[in-house]
C-alpha cells in the first residue's frame, strides 16, 4: 500500500514540475523584453514553489493518513484474534488419544 502512495505522490510532484519547466520555457520563446521576462519568470517559480509545497503537504497528510489506517487495522485483526484465540475451549492435552 506504501508503494501505491508513494507512486501517486512521485506523479503530482513530477507532474508540477513540468508544468513549471514548461511554463519557463513558454516564456523563454515568447517576444518580450527582459525586465519583463524577469519579473513573468519570479511569478512563475513562486506559483510553482507554492504548488510544489502544497503538493508536498498533501503527500505528507495522505502518508499520515494511510500509516494510521493501517496500524488501526493491524490493532483490530490483534484484537480479533486475541478475542477469537480466548473463547476457544482448551485443546486436549493428548490424554485418553
Amino acid at each position: 500500500m506504501a508503494r501505491e502512495d508513494t507512486g501517486a505522490g512521485a506523479v503530482v510532484v513530477a507532474f508540477v514540475l513540468g508544468a513549471v519547466t514548461g511554463a519557463a520555457v513558454a516564456l523563454l520563446v515568447a517576444p518580450a523584453s527582459g525586465e519583463e521576462m524577469r519579473r513573468k519568470l519570479a511569478e512563475r517559480a513562486r506559483e510553482g514553489r507554492e504548488r510544489a509545497g502544497e503538493a508536498a503537504r498533501q503527500g505528507r497528510e495522505l502518508w499520515t493518513r494511510q500509516r494510521e489506517n493501517l496500524t488501526s487495522a493491524f490493532e483490530r485483526g490483534r484484537e480479533a484474534y486475541e478475542q477469537a484465540r480466548s473463547t476457544q475451549p482448551p485443546k486436549p492435552s493428548g490424554e485418553g488419544v
